[in-house]
């Protein structure tokens, strides 16, 4: 290497089988190239050799990468590296700057990577290890939502079926995702079937799912409403259809209602709600955000899950933007628009949605705010974007103060500020 305190910058293109390293100096000559494997002994190996060309100086090296996450990245952590990310459009740029032609490839992108964390740091976040509870609730959180998904499409597969050959179901659960919807369709899986039903099985069913809203009787009189007549072979195949559904249906319930438990655990956990000691509350951001009126365990545990560093930092201009809060103006000349955000966590950005429309049922000062911005011709979603920003403030504020959440201060406020 050269003098003992020239900076040495690496960047890697990454990819699912294989990476392209390119390092270059304080001066941006290329020093080295190659292409390492994707396997544990390979990235160990070239972690090792990047150590040992600045022993005792690991200040020295800095390495860039598209992606903030993965084993390579926690690998080169885990020996003490620093590690910087940026965004793949901020890089599509930083390529044209160096290729104005539109020339890419892997050995390209990673001396485009090196060379622009030599010139361009600011540009790049550097990324940091979460503790062992947040990457938990990170990897719960996320599946929750794949479940949600598949959820959400077997129960439009099965309404579907329902919509075509048995629309009586529908009145009963306009959405079929009950369970006990699917408990009544086992046991008349035809409208024929339905409209023979007697009042103890249905009551039966009725009390086994603790459903109190309509009785035996009502669920029979909807069953016996008339039908569509169908061509002959049309019901059975519908009525198989739906009832295959049903497996699924109900594995991805339990599987969601399980999942729900594991992360009501690790939030409790983390807050240390049952720990006595002050001191041995090591999360107690975890009780400030839930104290928030609209906050529950999904909300709680995506913010913590995709905006952890933020949260941190307590950095309310960041958590704006990760969420999407953050408008974007763009202004020329006489000309100025103010439009959302589009790049943004979409994870993030839906908590965000669903924290303020809870917060309106329950705070009234949240509610006043969102009747204030409709009142002004905001849009619905305009104004609980509203509502959110304001809930950030709070939010931060309260980190920052390390007290839980108020409801008596911040109406106070609110009736002073309207008094004034």
């Amino acid at each position: 290497m050269e003098g003992s305190h020239n900076p040495v910058f690496v960047g890697i293109d990454w990819a699912t089988e294989a990476h392209q390293i390119c390092m270059v100096n304080g001066q941006g000559d290329v020093l080295y190239e190659r292409i390492i494997p994707h396997s544990g002994q390979a990235v160990a190996e070239f972690i090792g050799w990047l150590l040992g060309l600045c022993p005792g100086e690991r200040s020295r090296l800095s390495v860039a990468i598209e992606v903030p996450g993965g084993a390579l990245v926690e690998m080169m952590m885990e020996r003490g590296l620093v590690v910087y990310a940026i965004n793949p459009k901020q890089l599509d740029r930083f390529r044209d700057r160096h290729f104005p032609a539109g020339s890419k490839d892997d050995r390209r992108d990673a001396y485009v990577l090196a060379t622009s964390l030599r010139t361009d740091l600011r540009c790049f976040h550097r990324i940091r290890t979460d503790e062992p509870a947040i990457i938990r609730l990170r990897d719960l959180s996320r599946f929750d939502d794949d479940l949600r998904l598949s959820f959400n499409r077997h129960c439009c597969q099965l309404r579907e079926q329902l919509q075509r050959y048995y629309p009586q179901m529908l009145e009963l659960s306009s959405s079929a995702d009950d369970p006990w919807i699917w408990s009544l369709l086992e046991m008349a899986p035809t409208p024929e079937a339905g409209a023979k039903l007697t009042g103890d099985p249905v009551e039966k069913l009725l009390k086994q799912h603790r459903i109190r809203r309509i009785d035996a009787q009502q669920t029979i009189e909807i069953l016996r409403h008339p039908g569509f007549q169908l061509v002959p072979g049309t019901v059975e195949a519908a009525s198989e259809h739906a009832l295959l559904l049903l497996p699924h249906l109900r594995l991805l319930h339990a599987q969601r209602l399980a999942l729900g438990h594991k992360m009501d655990s690790v939030l409790q956990q983390m807050s240390g709600s049952e720990s006595k000691e002050p001191d041995q509350c090591p999360h107690h951001d975890v009780e400030l955000i839930l104290s928030l009126p609209g906050v529950g365990r999904v909300v709680a545990a995506t913010m913590l899950a995709e905006a952890s560093q933020a949260l941190g930092e307590r950095d309310y201009h960041a958590l704006r933007a990760y969420s999407g809060m953050a408008p974007v103006t763009r202004r020329s000349g006489k000309k100025c628009t103010i439009s959302m955000r589009p790049g943004c966590n979409g994870r993030l950005r839906n908590a965000m949605y669903h924290w303020p429309r809870v917060s309106i049922q329950h705070d009234p000062v949240s509610r006043e705010h969102y009747q204030q911005l409709r009142s002004a011709g905001h849009q619905h979603g305009r104004a609980l974007r509203g509502v959110t920003d304001r809930l950030l403030a709070v939010l931060v504020a309260r980190l920052k103060a390390g007290e839980l959440y108020d409801p008596t201060r911040r109406h106070a406020s609110a009736r002073a500020a309207v008094n004034s």
